[in-house]
C-alpha cells in the first residue's frame, strides 16, 4: 500500500525572530492593559487638627520668647544695668563702690569697708549690728554686737587706740590697762572698787576735796617705799568709829587711839 508524500517545510530562525517580532508589534498597538488601583493612599505631611495644634504651639512660643524679651530689657532698666555695674553699685579696679542707702539682706563678707572722704559711714538695723571675725576653718574668733540695750565685745583682747596707735585702754582675761596719762571720774558718787586698786598718784580737782572711804570695812594704804599724804592747801581729816593705829615697822612707831580722834 503506497502512501501520498507529505513534505513538511521548517522555517528558519531568522524567520522565527521576524514572526514574533510582528506579533509582539501587533498585539502592543491597539491594546491597553489596564493597572489595579491601589486602595490605600499614604499622604506625607501633617494634615487637620495636628497641623493646626503645631501652629498654635508655634505662635505660642513666639508669645513667650517676646514677652521675656520685653521682662529682660524692663529689668535691666529698672535695675539700671551698665557696663561699670548695677544701680549705685560700680565696680572699679579698687573693689566695689556703693552710692546711697543700701539694705542687706543676708551677711556681708569684706575685707575693708570704708566712706567716702567727705561723708561718714553709717551701720543701722532695726534690731542689732553684728560684726564677727572668722580663722581660716569658719570658726568666730571675734565678735563685736551692738544691740539696743548693750555693746557686747566677745574676744580674748579688747583695745582702743589713738590716733596714733597709742594703747588708751585695754581688756583681757587678766587685767585692765588704761593707757592715757589721766583717768577722770567725773561721777558725783566717785569711784567704787571691790578689791584692790593699785596707782602710783591719787589726787582729786582743784578746789575739791579729795576722801577715801570704806563704809563697813577697813582701808588699808601700802606702799614698799612708803606713803605720801599731802594737802598743799587744806588740812588733812582721817575719822574712824574705833581706833587709829599708825604703825611703823623700822624706826619710832606712834599709835593714836580714841573714839572719833582727830
Amino acid at each position: 500500500m503506497k502512501g501520498n508524500a507529505v513534505a513538511v517545510c521548517v522555517p528558519g530562525l531568522q524567520e522565527v525572530q521576524q514572526m514574533v517580532r510582528e506579533q509582539y508589534t501587533t498585539a502592543t498597538e491597539g491594546t491597553h492593559i489596564e493597572r489595579p488601583e491601589n486602595p490605600y493612599v499614604y499622604k506625607i505631611g501633617i494634615y487637620g487638627w495636628r497641623k493646626r495644634c503645631l501652629y498654635l504651639f508655634v505662635l505660642l512660643l513666639l508669645i513667650i520668647l517676646v514677652v521675656n524679651l520685653a521682662l529682660t530689657i524692663w529689668i535691666l532698666k529698672v535695675m539700671w544695668f551698665s557696663p561699670a555695674g548695677m544701680g549705685h553699685l560700680r565696680v572699679t579696679k579698687d573693689g566695689l563702690r556703693l552710692e546711697g542707702e543700701s539694705e542687706f539682706l543676708f551677711p556681708l563678707y569684706a575685707k575693708e569697708i570704708h566712706s567716702r572722704v567727705d561723708s561718714s559711714l553709717l551701720l543701722q538695723s532695726t534690731q542689732n549690728v553684728t560684726v564677727n571675725a572668722r580663722n581660716s576653718e569658719g570658726e568666730v574668733t571675734g565678735r563685736l554686737k551692738v544691740g539696743p540695750k548693750m555693746v557686747e565685745v566677745q574676744s580674748q583682747q579688747f583695745q582702743i587706740n589713738s590716733n596714733d596707735g597709742k594703747p588708751l585702754f585695754t581688756v583681757d582675761e587678766k587685767e585692765v590697762v588704761v593707757g592715757p596719762d589721766k583717768l577722770r571720774v567725773t561721777g558725783p558718787e566717785g569711784a567704787l572698787f571691790e578689791h584692790s586698786v593699785e596707782t602710783p598718784l591719787v589726787r582729786a580737782d582743784p578746789f575739791q576735796d579729795l576722801r577715801l572711804e570704806s563704809p563697813t570695812r577697813s582701808l588699808s594704804m601700802d606702799g614698799p617705799r612708803g606713803v605720801r599724804i599731802q594737802a598743799h592747801a587744806g588740812k588733812i581729816e582721817a575719822l574712824s568709829q574705833m581706833d587709829i593705829l599708825f604703825h611703823s615697822s623700822d624706826g619710832m612707831g606712834s599709835s593714836f587711839s580714841g573714839d572719833g580722834c582727830h
